[in-house]
């Protein structure tokens, strides 16, 4: 039934329950016949048309248009709110199931900016908590059933998201064409904020699938469009894409500079949450680009650490925090102190995604073998390799299992070594 018709229908019904005839709703400016229309899903009432009915009728101009009272639309509001909370503070499981709750009220069907927003929030908090299946299938639906009534803003939302999840789950292919369906045509559209950030996604994908002369040429496409744009935030995103490509490429000057423009841009705007996180990429990017000032960026580290164990910073953004300190550490040849700090990662690392964890332990295989713990490294590496196998073919699994090599040679294990390197290769189809 049309939104029309349901306004009509519950016209009836409340004029039915008020033992009204259409001949009592009458109207200098409302006839009998108009109702009958308007009943029957012929007629669109007007705003003042409508508060006209509802006053008649003794009933909630909220109910007449979208079917719920204005108590059960603030219920609603209120829930929703909650949610949006619990997936600001990092509690992604409760998110979840509050997203869940507010789909689960009838009301909401009639909603349906509402009822999309809460199902588009369902899905982030589905993929936060690491089920990328579901955080797809949700997305897609979306995408699907509310083409034609979602906004462009809302619509390339979805799929930033969707080509995010693909992009994790290994689905390159998939994380490219989605994006590559607004963005690739004939003619690309006007750049706005929310198609650079949806660029930037495109960027990560071609990344990942080890595409970098591409990347480089899109990474500057985006760079100049946001400085065109005028954005800070859009800006900030830009730069430090700009500062992966060139980090991944091997220019370690280019990567400094972006990263500190990123951060520098990002620095002016009244964003603790999201500067707290691009510190923390930034100085990921900086021991890559800058090794030899180690000891500047540890401390930079032990200070942001600090200060996300006393924010609503995610176990995720506090997680990737620790591996750059130990990252650090190792740099510095300081193993006992980098020791320390992976086994504080080690201690969070259930319900962690799967890359993320074999990450983790291949670091701790990287420490104990630094250490002299051969034995230990070698039972760590079984574990990181069960977690290995059953990741994606990406450039970061090939990352994960070059460093696999890497410590199986130092712990002399030749025959494991040469297994890792074939894997490497195979993950970049050499």
């Amino acid at each position: 039934m049309t939104g029309q018709g349901l306004i009509g229908q519950r016209i009836k019904t409340v004029r039915r329950q008020r033992g009204l005839s259409q001949a009592q709703l009458a109207h200098p400016e409302l006839s009998d016949s108009y109702v009958s229309l308007i009943e029957s899903g012929k007629r669109t009432p007007t705003p003042a048309v409508l508060e006209l009915l509802a006053h008649k009728l003794d009933c909630s101009l909220t109910y007449l248009v979208n079917g719920v009272t204005a108590e059960q639309m603030q219920e609603i509001e209120l829930n929703l709110g909650y949610a949006r909370i619990a997936m600001e503070n990092g509690e992604v499981t409760e998110a979840r199931t509050r997203y869940a709750e507010v789909l689960a009220d009838e009301g909401v069907a009639g909603l349906p900016q509402l009822r999309q927003e809460a199902e588009y929030g369902l899905a982030l908090a589905t993929e936060a908590c690491g089920d990328l299946d579901g955080a797809i299938a949700l997305l897609n639906t979306l995408r699907r059933d509310d083409a034609g009534t979602m906004s462009p803003e809302r619509h390339v939302a979805i799929v930033v998201a969707l080509s995010r999840c693909y992009r994790e789950q290994g689905d390159l292919g998939r994380a490219v064409e989605v994006v590559e369906q607004i963005l690739g045509g004939a003619v690309r559209p006007a750049w706005t904020n929310d198609l650079v950030k949806l660029g930037t996604q495109l960027l990560a994908a071609y990344i990942d699938r080890g595409d970098m002369l591409r990347s480089r040429q899109f990474a500057a496409e985006l760079l100049a469009a946001a400085e065109l744009i005028g954005n800070p935030l859009t800006i900030s995103w830009t730069n430090w894409t700009a500062a992966i490509v060139a980090a991944e490429t091997g220019h370690n000057d280019e990567a400094a500079a972006y990263a500190e423009r990123a951060l520098a841009v990002q620095s002016e705007q009244e964003d603790p949450r999201l500067l707290a996180l691009l510190r923390s990429d930034y100085l990921q990017v900086m021991l890559l680009a800058r090794p030899a000032q180690a000891d500047v960026w540890r401390d930079g580290l032990e200070r942001l650490q600090g200060e996300l164990q006393e924010s609503s910073a995610s176990m995720i953004n506090k997680l990737r925090c620790t591996m750059n300190l130990v990252r650090a550490e190792l740099l510095l040849s300081r193993p006992e102190q980098a020791n320390e700090h992976i086994r504080t990662a080690y201690d969070i690392l259930d319900g962690m995604p799967q890359a993320l964890q074999a990450e983790v332990r291949m670091l701790l295989c990287e420490t104990l073998a630094e250490v002299g713990m051969h034995e230990k490294a070698l039972q760590e590496f079984h574990r990181a390799e069960q977690a290995l196998t059953h990741l994606p073919s990406t450039r970061s699994t090939a990352h994960l299992w070059l460093t696999a090599a890497q410590v199986l040679e130092r712990i002399d294990e030749p025959a494991r070594e040469a297994d890792a390197y074939r894997r490497a290769l195979a993950c970049v189809d050499l």
